[in-house]
């Protein structure tokens, strides 16, 4: 994978143009550098605008549509509910990082398979069924050790919200009968008793003139 990004060109009639190889390219040509790896970017050739992040949703949509879908319908639902709410920063943030903890996981198994191979890179048979047969109880250990990372991360997501909100609102100027303030005794924002004095016994109420 190179350093440099590769710079991908949108025209009007929906053509995308890589400058790179100087032709036109399609949305599988697209797909293929991202399986490879390969840093690019997509721009309105006019306009100059962003669009790495519309080309890359359609073609997240033919996939979806081909007949191998990775999102179930109700997990799709409960994405759409987060667009607008309080907690879709955090929610895109906890998405993404448990995506990264997966890739990590996938990363580790590759690893571990390459000893399975000879020198001339076939897998060895035995080596092969003995690395089959152990999948299953390593993929449930990882897959748990994943849920609880991920378990992990949300907590921490929520106590920093939690704690940001909290430092938010006590910067407010509330007065001592406000959120979080006290009442006074005789619920007065001063908190003095303004009732009127018991009479003693033989004697006048005080002239409050």
């Amino acid at each position: 994978m190179g350093n440099t990004t590769r710079l991908i060109k949108k025209y009007p009639n929906r053509r995308l143009y890589d400058t790179q190889t100087s032709t036109y390219i399609t949305l599988v040509d697209v797909k293929q550098l991202v399986l490879d790896n390969e840093n690019f970017r997509v721009v309105d050739a006019k306009s100059n605008e962003e669009l790495t992040r519309s080309i890359l949703l359609q073609i997240i949509l033919e996939e979806e549509a081909g007949g191998s879908p990775l999102f179930s319908a109700p997990m799709l639902a409960q994405i759409i509910r987060f667009y607008g709410h309080a907690m879709q920063g955090m929610m895109g943030a906890y998405l993404e990082k448990s995506m990264q903890a997966f890739v990590e996981i996938q990363n580790n198994m590759q690893d571990q398979s390459r000893g399975f191979y000879d020198g001339k890179g076939m897998p060895s048979p035995e080596m092969w069924t003995q690395f089959l047969s152990l999948q299953t109880p390593m993929m449930q250990s990882m897959m748990s050790s994943y849920i609880e990372q991920s378990k992990n991360l949300f907590v921490q997501m929520q106590d920093q919200m939690q704690a940001q909100t909290r430092s938010m609102f006590q910067t407010f100027p509330f007065g001592p009968g406000g959120p979080g303030g006290q009442p006074g005794a005789a619920g007065t924002p001063g908190g003095e008793d303004e009732r009127e004095p018991e009479r003693e016994p033989g004697k006048e109420p005080p002239d409050k003139r």
